[in-house]
């Protein structure tokens, strides 16, 4: 006896079709599960067991042999459950083998039958539009519909599965109006008017979004980095459908979706602890997941207290923050998970945090400070493009009652940056000032006479590196498009200058 069930599994994010072959043969009585199935696929052998006899179906007392094909690629996860399950029945004669030669079936089964959610349900509905029917838990419903397919169907016991295959129960695909979803996910409980003071650092906190440029704040204990770190999402445009689905399919995989929020509307912002390993921030495991810088895809990842960071795991973030990308290397499997995100680093200027504060002392030794600051590596340093100084605030700041600017106001403005970067490299592989490559500057960030001399001063002054004379130029560029103008002018590079201050003043 032989049935043959299509099912699916999650390959980093992207989803790949898996063949499972029953067999069921006479003999003394086994259980084989082949095709390199990890730890869970083989443990699922004793819930199959215990589900199949307690939905009231017999259990064969044969040899059954399970294949995973293709055979010669590692599976895991526990979603081959109830397409093994189906497959046995299907042998048995339990099931009409015609109905599930046109479906895609995956889900995990408790030892009553009942249906479970899986990890990855977006990217197999979006691998399976060519399917007549996505057979899936009921909780991975509506993450399921969101990819746009229209062939999803949800059960909640494996009985209900077996009834729908054999005909004998109607039961409607779910059906989700995603913009409605989205909207309904796409407000920020936070906003950038509930910090007082800081005008100097909202400026350049609306520079370095419009530009998506990476922020590193530095200041005593209490100045309101943390706080003005959380709200910066909420300045940052709108996410669009497609951002949404890939930031998404990331969470998916990574478990991290609840049934009241299948789509993710607002930029997801992470802030990971200091104490963080390097394969938990950039992703791994012996079975490569995506780390926070991948859950960070689209939005921010803040680094609190940076210095604080082990010097490994800070220096595994060069790559990603060049490339968008992180590729995992494994001796099983190589992956590679999108992480575009904005980085948002904080800092005390010293070890007690008094260095810059006027009203304390700082009673570090200048030995001290250096070793402090030269946990960040200079390579690191020159990758993050804004050094904004966040101050104490003053007491007639702290009882001013007059708020600051919402961050819909500030949004307006960045909207508006982002739309000239949109029109400018609408025939570039690059969305932002911040993404552009050495050899795009010279064509897209042209200065007047004025402004090139001001930058010679500062290059001689400072003694920038390349990076960060790269850095400057793609500043002083976001600068110019939230004012309008084509041409980078004097006031441009000056205000740039501003933000990369911090190089002279501490780290030089």
């Amino acid at each position: 006896m032989f049935a043959k069930v299509f099912s699916s599994c999650v390959s980093g994010i992207d989803s790949h079709r898996v063949d499972v072959e029953v067999d069921i043969q006479g003999g003394i009585p086994t259980f084989h599960i082949v095709g390199l199935p990890d730890a869970a696929i083989r443990e699922s052998r004793d819930r199959i067991r215990s589900a199949i006899k307690n939905t009231d179906f017999d259990f064969p007392d044969n040899r059954i042999t399970v294949n995973l094909a293709p055979a010669d690629t590692r599976k895991e996860g526990v979603g081959f459950d109830l397409p093994i399950a189906i497959g046995i029945l299907a042998a048995l004669g339990y099931v009409n083998k015609d109905r599930i030669n046109d479906s895609v079936i995956c889900g995990q089964l408790s030892l009553s039958g009942y249906l479970k959610p899986i990890r990855g349900a977006l990217s197999i509905a979006m691998g399976a539009k060519d399917t007549k029917s996505v057979i899936l838990p009921k909780q991975n419903g509506r993450e399921a519909a969101t990819s746009g397919n229209k062939n999803i169907y949800t059960f909640t016991t494996l009985k209900e599965v077996v009834l729908f295959l054999n005909n004998s129960l109607e039961k409607p695909p779910i059906e989700v109006n995603i913009h409605h979803l989205f909207n309904a996910n796409s407000s920020y409980r936070t906003d950038l008017t509930d910090v007082k003071g800081q005008e100097y650092v909202k400026r350049g906190l609306a520079i370095a979004v419009s530009g998506m440029h990476n922020i590193l704040l530095i200041g005593p204990p209490g100045s309101g980095k943390s706080m003005l770190a959380k709200r910066i999402p909420t300045i940052c445009s709108e996410m669009t459908i497609q951002e949404s689905l890939e930031t998404t399919r990331i969470h998916s995989v990574a478990g991290l979706l609840s049934r009241k929020k299948s789509l993710i509307g607002t930029r997801p912002f992470r802030s990971p602890h200091h104490t963080i390993s390097y394969a938990a921030l950039v992703g791994g495991g012996s079975w490569p997941m995506p780390g926070e810088i991948s859950l960070a895809h689209n939005g921010v990842l803040f680094l609190d207290e940076l210095p604080e960071f082990k010097r490994n795991v800070l220096e595994v973030l060069r790559q990603p923050l060049e490339d968008g990308e992180i590729t995992i290397a494994r001796a099983e499997k190589t992956l590679t998970f999108p992480s575009r995100f904005m980085l948002i680093a904080a800092m005390n200027p010293c070890p007690c945090g008094y260095f810059t504060d006027p009203k304390k002392t700082c009673n570090c030794t200048p030995h001290q400070i250096q070793r402090y600051l030269g946990k960040i590596s200079g390579p690191l340093l020159d990758r993050i493009d804004l050094h904004l100084e966040v101050p104490r605030l003053r007491v007639d700041e702290l009882s001013r009652r007059k708020p600051g600017p919402p961050s819909a106001v500030i949004r307006e403005t960045v909207n508006k940056a982002r739309a000239v970067q949109k029109e400018r490299y609408k025939n570039e592989d690059v969305l932002f000032n911040a993404h552009l490559e050495s050899r795009q500057l010279d064509r897209y960030c042209v200065l007047d006479n004025a402004a090139q001399e001001l930058l010679k001063q500062a290059i001689l002054e400072v003694g920038l590196s390349a990076r960060a004379y790269d850095k400057l130029l793609k500043i002083a560029r976001t600068i110019a498009d939230m004012e309008g103008k084509g041409l980078i002018e004097q006031p441009h590079i000056s205000e740039a200058i501003n933000y990369r201050a911090l190089d002279k003043k501490l780290w030089m």
